[in-house]
């Protein structure tokens, strides 16, 4: 949809900024392969204990990330430029409420609640996992990220008014120096009815010509991905509430400033045409790299 043209600039601000408070579990082992005025706010609120990590026999695994309070930073975007805006934006007001009981997996979910002011007002959640703005794996001297080369994004995520929730998308972006690599993944539930995915060098959404329909109350999602030797970006797999599709397509990397350098996990609400107000919910989201 008309959300994440500007997602790349937004995850790279995110590196910049000194995380606080709690930190999610990090254990395994890794192992290289080949938008003007206004009153609205951005808010964040509630308990940001993280739990413990878990690992198998390849990758490392950071759990629990919709706990991780210190490295979420948040932005509000509309059209027609849908250039970042930090609150309070004219466009848009939302919310990330941790410590959620109800609805909640583990006890422990997330709220995020998307308030729009204008039609397709969108609202981005950016966690921070290695690099710039993530102080349990800040990597200083530059040598994890070279060598990572696979990704997997697994999280459970509640939808409470399907009918009026545009798109939800959720990414890995990876920033080495004047490489940038997005993994954007897009369920375009009001739009195309497809999965979208991001092309980091024209910045936008090719639809994959699978289907993506959401349900209200818990879904499942795992994405699987790949850098290749050469930096190119391969979407390998959707898996969406027990159905998976291969989608084994490419996209060559874009380029970002000289400097940037981490890893964040990305989850994004759209609003529709009416733009009107949604909340969704995220828990047990993990991140796993190797």
């Amino acid at each position: 949809m008309n959300c994440a043209r500007v997602v790349i600039l937004i995850v790279c601000l995110g590196f910049f900024t000194v995380g606080c408070g709690s930190r999610a579990g990090v254990t395994g082992q890794n192992s290289a392969s080949a938008p003007s005025g206004g009153a609205s706010t951005g808010t964040s609120t509630g308990d940001s204990g993280a739990t413990s990590g878990t690992s198998g026999n390849v990758g490392t695994s950071i759990t629990n990330l919709q706990t991780a309070s210190g490295n979420w930073r948040s932005w509000g975007q509309a059209g027609p430029s849908y250039v970042d805006c930090s609150a309070p934006c004219s466009e848009a007001s939302w919310e990330q409420k941790f410590g959620i009981a109800d609805p909640s997996l583990s006890g422990d979910a997330t709220m995020f609640e998307l308030d729009p002011n204008v039609p397709y007002a969108d609202a981005l959640f950016s966690a921070g996992l290695i690099g710039q703005n993530s102080p349990q794996l800040p990597d200083t001297n530059h040598t994890l990220l070279p060598t990572l080369h696979n990704f997997t994004y697994d999280t459970d995520f509640y939808v409470v008014t399907p009918e009026v929730t545009q798109a939800l998308e959720f990414d890995i972006s990876m920033a080495l120096n004047t490489v940038d690599l997005t993994w954007g993944h897009q369920c375009n539930y009001l739009g195309d009815g497809q999965w979208d995915i991001w092309d980091n060098v024209s910045g936008q959404w090719k639809p994959t010509g699978f289907p993506c329909a959401f349900q209200a109350g818990w879904n499942h999602l795992t994405l699987q991905m790949q850098r290749e030797p050469d930096n190119t970006l391969l979407y390998q797999s959707i898996t969406l509430n027990g159905t998976t599709f291969v989608v084994n397509q490419t996209s060559a990397p874009g380029v970002s400033p000289e400097g940037w350098w981490g890893v964040a996990a990305n989850y994004q609400m759209d609003s529709d045409y009416q733009g009107a107000p949604s909340t969704t919910y995220l828990d047990k989201m993990t991140v796993t790299y190797w």
